[in-house]
């Protein structure tokens, strides 16, 4: 599968993080994975009904994200995990590793590499 490239389900993927950022600033309100300079007063500045505060406040109660998955943001890549068959149509639907799951799988890279 590796010489082919081909992509099956089950498989672990290495997929751009920026789209994934932006969500997450637009739906939260909060920086996520920005290096240490850049401007992240826009998003937290921007000006919002009452409403939309409401809402935005609501979903950041017990809401955390875990720190590795925060040093991937950074690096701009996310492991992901491909939960259909893409077949012949080429969409693959999936989802971003978290937990014990992206804990193993980062160790298996690293030894990997080493």
């Amino acid at each position: 599968m590796v010489r082919t490239n081909t992509l099956v389900k089950g498989c672990i993927v290495e997929i751009d993080a920026a789209p994934f950022r932006q969500w997450y600033e637009g739906h939260y309100a909060q920086p996520i994975g920005r290096k240490k300079g850049t401007n992240t007063d826009e998003i937290a500045e921007s000006k919002k009904s009452n409403h939309l505060q409401r809402k935005i406040d609501a979903r950041r109660v017990d809401h955390s994200v875990e720190a590795p998955l925060v040093e991937q943001f950074v690096s701009g890549k996310v492991l992901a995990c491909l939960s259909s068959r893409p077949g012949q149509s080429g969409r693959g639907d999936g989802y971003i590793l978290e937990g014990k799951e992206l804990e193993f799988y980062q160790r298996k890279l690293k030894s990997k590499k080493a």
